[in-house]
């Protein structure tokens, strides 16, 4: 057996951060899952990055937007269709606060 890279202490000290209760059975699996996790990070370490820029971000500082252009939309005699109860021309709603303004 290959000697493990997190121990059940440290599996046990984890669950008692994130306050997980965990069986004997579950903390090996976490042992097993973690230390699979830490192996492929390991692997990664070995990558050659050095041609690669630094990146500091990992979205755009671009956002992508869609053209601003005027569409058909369905019309209010077709959205009121849908409601289950109208008034003035729109959704009626019941009310939820007491008072006014």
């Amino acid at each position: 057996m290959s000697r493990t890279k997190i121990s059940l202490d440290t599996v046990r000290h984890v669950a008692k951060l994130a306050a997980l209760a965990l069986s004997p059975e579950e903390e090996q699996r976490m042992q097993a899952e973690l230390d699979s996790i830490l192996g492929y990070m390991s692997e990664l370490d070995e990558v050659d990055v050095s041609a690669v820029a630094p990146t500091f971000h990992v979205a755009s500082d671009q956002a992508q937007l869609r053209a601003d252009a005027v569409v058909p939309s369905a019309s209010r005699a077709e959205m009121l269709r849908a409601a289950p109860a109208q008034q003035a021309g729109g959704f009626a709603v019941p009310k939820v606060m007491d008072g006014e303004g």
